[in-house]
């Protein structure tokens, strides 16, 4: 989503009333500086596809960030304690415009436009924590 803030001001982050855990993924989209300005726009308050957006709530997330460095973009996601990635990952999968969106960004993500998010993002393993 379109952010105002400048990134090295922050960002703020919601709270939640009971714990919760962080997934972290990361995928290399095209060098192409239109192609990634384009990815950018389709992933705005503006353009965003809003059955995505309730698709991903459906699952049990309770937040997704996407972070960008050149062509580098990692997504931050936020879920209840019981939480389980791969039988939400497989709803997700099977939801309704789900496909036809996975297709859309394929041409920004350089991958074949039936692969799913799960196929295409990479878990990334959490090396370190200051609390």
């Amino acid at each position: 989503m379109e952010e105002t803030a400048i990134a090295g001001d922050g960002y703020p982050v919601k709270r939640f009333k009971e714990p919760v855990k962080r997934y972290c993924q990361i995928l290399e989209i095209s060098e192409n500086p239109e192609l990634i300005r384009s990815y950018r726009e389709c992933h705005s308050r503006e353009k965003a596809w809003r059955e995505i957006m309730e698709g991903i709530r459906s699952v049990g997330i309770l937040e997704m960030e996407l972070y960008i460095h050149d062509n580098t973009v990692v997504m931050i996601v936020e879920t209840p304690l019981d939480f389980e990635w791969k039988t939400a990952m497989a709803r997700l999968a099977g939801l309704p415009r789900q496909a036809e969106w996975e297709a859309f960004v394929a041409q920004f993500q350089g991958c074949d436009a039936t692969a799913t998010s799960d196929q295409k993002w990479q878990l990334m393993e959490r090396m370190f924590y200051l609390y």
